[in-house]
C-alpha cells in the first residue's frame, strides 16, 4: 500500500506518517529530509526529484509532506490512500510553537541532518497565512475532486483518530 500524508504546517503529517510506518512496517520518506540538505540549504531539484522517484519505486511507502515540485502529482496519482490534514491555524501555529521549544538546537527525525528545529518570522507567516493562500486551499480541494475514493480529509485530531481507528487506513478498499 502507498501512502501520502499532506496538509498544514504544523498539523501532525510527520507525527502520522511516522505513526503509520510502526503500524504497517512500510518504510516512511519524509519530504523534509529530501528537500533539505545541512544548514537548511536546498537540494538540487533534480537530484531531490531522484530520491522521491526511487523511494516510489517500492511496493509500500508512505511519504509525508506537500513539496509541489517533487512529484506531487504522480505521488497522488500512486497513492492507494491520501491523508490530508488540514487543521485550524489555532491548532498548528501552537503546535508548531511547541515543537519549537521542545526540539530547539536538535535536529528531529523527520529533518535533514544539520537542520536544527528554527522558528522565524517567514515560517510563522507560512503556518498563518502563506501556506494557506487560496492556491493551497484550491489545491487540497482538487485533490478531493479528483481522488474521491481515496482521500481523507481531517479537519481536527479527533478526525484522525476515528479514521486511524477505523481501520480504513489499512483497507485496501476505502
Amino acid at each position: 500500500m502507498k501512502i501520502a500524508v499532506i496538509g498544514y504546517s504544523g498539523s501532525g503529517k510527520s507525527t502520522l506518517a511516522k505513526h503509520l510506518g510502526e503500524e504497517t512496517g512500510y518504510p516512511v520518506l519524509h519530504l523534509d529530509k529530501v528537500n533539505f540538505l545541512p544548514g537548511w540549504q536546498e537540494r538540487d531539484r533534480a537530484e531531490a526529484r531522484a530520491v522521491v522517484t526511487a523511494f516510489m519505486a517500492q511496493d509500500d511507502w508512505i511519504i509525508d509532506g506537500n513539496y509541489g515540485d517533487l512529484h506531487c502529482g504522480l505521488r497522488m496519482a500512486a497513492a492507494d490512500k491520501i491523508m490530508m490534514l488540514c487543521l485550524p491555524r489555532r491548532v498548528c501555529f501552537p503546535r508548531a510553537c511547541l515543537r519549537y521549544l521542545k526540539s530547539r538546537n536538535q535536529v528531529r527525525e523527520s529533518m535533514a541532518e544539520g537542520c536544527e528545529e528554527k522558528f522565524d518570522y517567514a515560517f510563522a507567516k507560512w503556518i498563518l497565512k502563506d501556506g494557506r493562500s487560496k492556491r493551497h486551499r484550491d489545491w487540497y480541494r482538487s485533490l478531493q475532486e479528483a481522488y474521491p475514493e481515496k482521500v481523507f480529509f481531517c479537519q481536527n485530531s479527533r478526525d484522525v483518530r476515528k479514521l486511524l481507528e477505523s481501520g480504513k487506513i489499512w483497507q485496501s478498499e476505502c
